[in-house]
């Protein structure tokens, strides 16, 4: 471990260098593997990953060259106990988002108390043609992906919230799948909570927003097509759930209906898994060039002929201007405390806190309220003097399309890369459905910065991802019969 590493909380081997009790068993089985065989099982998993077709697109570079997103052979693990805090807290943050946005859409209460500013209207994801419309059980986001990091022992933060149509499932599951087929007797040895249900559990959620009378909802999955880049997930979510893959080429509105085209003839569509922005959902109400949505959707979604999911005008509340406000949401919404805490955010609409920044950009790390994927932001400490400056004038020049966070100690893994075992810095990304209910399967997307000292994770900068175990005991050492009330931490997932 090199000495800057040192200065981060390291899951895997504690301060002072003892390893920690949930990986004690790991440590000393990978004591006895050499290098070079977890270097032949990466190298496995490669070529498997290549085979089935794992790739993704990285937009506007110019050999428009599908890759795989790497894969570390060494697991991530979560403790029972660490879990069932992450997961109560993550699904208490959705509640209060799906609330917020039921909110803004009709009495905005929440603007009428003070605690969100008027200005959230303008914000380019508020969709006003969502005003008054009422969807299913009140569930905006259907799925939500809330992006988590550590710092310490008990200190775990919310990075963001991705609520339009946030991607990564498939990896959690496909490289759940690849760790048992390398690696069989560690699961024979850990009792790892399964992640493999996911599908049946979207499935039933999506079918249970169906509107009210439908007993049999037919669901699709929407997708622009294989040239986006995360088309992978899209085909591999919707063969896993056994609906139809769709384009919107292959659906069309009638008589305030959806229908999808098949060799049988048409056939009624009742809820519409979309993995398409708003913008190009529909060419009559938005992007009046868009090849990619259906004609019409729009005016049979508000008239309650169809369910889409998620729903529209979803990205207000993802996006990083809004993120300062969901703590209060929680309060405001459920009368509780957030379970899960921010991290600390400058507010550059806000001259103390402009001022602030512009005099500290060399500390921290400054992001577009709207941008996504590792675009569009300024790692200080990491930054060259030339890009600190030339940041500086794109945040003078509009102030409100930012703000800043301190860069966070992010925890490190230990991870397979070109020298051997070393320490990277990780993100988690669990999944939290919402349907009648809201679930999280216990697991998620652990994102690394495969670059040593690279603190941003997504694949799109060079990241890989990590199999996330969460043990369904803290007792590891001891037998599951001393111990069979500790099962109250996990079950297939947590429900609220």
């Amino acid at each position: 471990m090199t000495q800057s590493a040192k200065q981060f909380f390291d899951e895997m081997q504690a301060y002072g260098g003892n390893v920690r009790a949930i990986y004690q068993a790991y440590q000393r089985w990978l004591a006895n593997v050499p290098t070079q065989q977890l270097v032949a099982k990466r190298a496995e998993a490669e070529v498997l990953f290549r085979r089935v077709g794992i790739t993704f697109n990285v937009y506007g570079e110019e050999d428009g060259a599908e890759r795989l997103i790497p894969f570390d052979v060494i697991p991530r693990m979560i403790s029972a106990s660490e879990w069932a805090h992450l997961s109560t807290g993550a699904v208490q943050r959705v509640r209060a988002l799906n609330l917020f946005l039921h909110d803004i859409y009709h009495d905005q209460e929440i603007i009428k108390a003070g605690i969100v500013p008027q200005n959230i209207l303008t914000n380019s994801q508020y969709r006003p043609e969502m005003v008054g419309v009422d969807v299913p059980n009140k569930v905006y986001a259907h799925v939500a992906g809330i992006d988590l990091v550590r710092t310490s022992e008990s200190q775990f933060y919310v990075l963001e919230d991705n609520l339009r149509t946030p991607s990564g499932v498939s990896y959690m599951l496909e490289d759940r799948k690849m760790m048992m087929r390398l690696f069989p007797d560690l699961f024979r040895q850990y009792p790892i909570a399964p992640v493999e249900h996911y599908p049946q559990v979207l499935l039933n959620n999506l079918r249970s927003v169906a509107q009210t009378g439908i007993t049999d909802p037919t669901v699709v999955l929407m997708s622009p097509g294989a040239y986006n880049s995360a088309y992978f997930e899209h085909a591999f979510l919707a063969q896993q759930m056994g609906i139809e893959l769709v384009e919107g080429q292959d659906l069309f509105v009638r008589n305030n209906a959806v229908y999808m085209r098949t060799t049988q003839g048409p056939k009624r569509v009742d809820v519409i898994y979309r993995r398409i922005d708003d913008d190009y959902l529909d060419p009559l109400v938005f992007k009046p060039d868009s090849m990619l949505g259906v004609p019409g959707l729009l005016s049979v979604y508000r008239n309650g002929g169809v369910t889409l999911a998620n729903a529209v005008g979803t990205g207000v509340a993802d996006d990083k201007a809004t993120y300062i406000y969901v703590p209060e949401m929680i309060k405001f919404y459920l009368g509780e405390t957030p379970i899960l805490q921010n991290v600390p955010t400058y507010q550059l609409s806000k001259a103390d806190d402009l001022a602030y920044v512009l005099a500290h950009l060399a500390e921290l790390v400054v992001k577009e309220v709207q941008g996504s994927g590792g675009y569009g932001m300024l790692v200080g400490p990491t930054a060259s003097h030339q890009e600190i400056e030339e940041f500086r004038l794109r945040i003078v020049s509009k102030p409100d399309n930012y703000i800043a966070q301190p860069t966070l100690a992010l925890s490190t893994c230990p991870t397979l890369v070109d020298q051997g075992i070393a320490p990277r810095h990780v993100d988690l990304r669990p999944f939290v459905l919402s349907g009648k209910s809201v679930s999280v399967v216990p697991g998620g997307l652990s994102r690394v910065a495969l670059k040593e000292g690279s603190l941003v994770v997504n694949s799109s900068q060079g990241g890989g991802t990590k199999d996330t175990w969460v043990l369904e005991r803290d007792d590891i050492g001891q037998t599951a019969s001393q111990h069979q009330d500790a099962s109250q931490f996990i079950n297939k997932e947590v429900v609220c």
